[in-house]
């Protein structure tokens, strides 16, 4: 018998989240957890692999709570960064959950030859930053800023 994969989707409803999900239900065997602020704004498209739990990640009882026997926490956030993602280590610290991906963005370290992207870069920076002081196993993803096609 092969173990499953346990996914916690952080930021379930975001545009690129939302298409991880059908990515990942069409093409593996993976359980996700969808994770998001206002649950009612999600479907469960599939109730036999997916659960659906309403929860703000500043709120570090309940995102513990969520996080508790997952494999691997994918954040795809916006808003208070550093501290969503301060709240996410602590989290998976306490339940033992080594294993992040995080939904960042292109220009962060001034890689983009030409682009000045000021200010609108922090949130995502300081976020990088606080996994990159972390002893977790992370993977950053950084994204362009085009619209995801469905």
């Amino acid at each position: 018998m092969t173990n499953v994969l346990s996914v916690l989707t952080l930021g379930a409803n975001g545009q690129l989240a939302r298409n991880t999900t059908r990515v990942f239900l069409r093409n593996t065997d993976v359980r996700l957890t969808l994770y998001l602020r206002r649950a009612s704004r999600l479907s469960n498209p599939d109730p036999a692999r997916v659960t659906i739990l309403e929860g703000d990640v500043l709120d570090l009882p309940t995102l513990t709570a969520a996080m508790k026997g997952r494999d691997v926490v994918y954040a795809n956030l916006t808003g208070a960064m550093k501290e969503q993602t301060d709240r996410i280590v602590l989290a998976m610290h306490a339940t033992g959950v080594k294993r992040l991906i995080l939904i960042s963005s292109m220009g962060i370290y001034g890689e983009v030859p030409g682009e000045r992207y000021a200010s609108v870069l922090d949130p995502y920076r300081d976020s990088a930053a606080v996994i990159e002081a972390s002893d977790l196993d992370c993977t950053i993803l950084r994204p362009g800023w085009a619209a995801v096609r469905e």
